[in-house]
């Protein structure tokens, strides 16, 4: 069939989620960084979170991850993305409400 092939959908789950900002871990809990590593994770996560379902799906996982960190550093937290050049609408923190994202 003549025509673009459909590009293909990436699936969020919370274990990929997890995998790809686990390296700013020493961040949120209040650390020096982000590291670079920690950012191109972010960046991925934005890059393949495109549609509105796959940015819903990446939100609660971050909320869950970010609930179960001990001594989370909120403003850390808050300030990841843009530190790490991703604009997003959203703040991360445990407050946020995914279905609006």
């Amino acid at each position: 069939m003549p025509g673009a092939a459909p590009r293909a959908a990436v699936a969020i789950d919370c274990g990929h989620v997890d995998s790809l900002v686990r390296p700013c871990l020493s961040y949120v809990q209040g650390g020096p960084g982000p590291s670079r590593q920690c950012c191109g994770g972010v960046q991925t996560l934005h890059n393949q979170a495109q549609s509105k379902s796959d940015r819903q799906a990446a939100c609660y996982c971050l909320k869950d991850i970010a609930g179960r960190i001990h001594n989370l550093n909120k403003d850390n937290a808050r300030s990841l993305a843009p530190k790490c050049g991703v604009d997003l609408p959203y703040h991360i923190s445990l407050d946020i409400n995914c279905n609006s994202v």
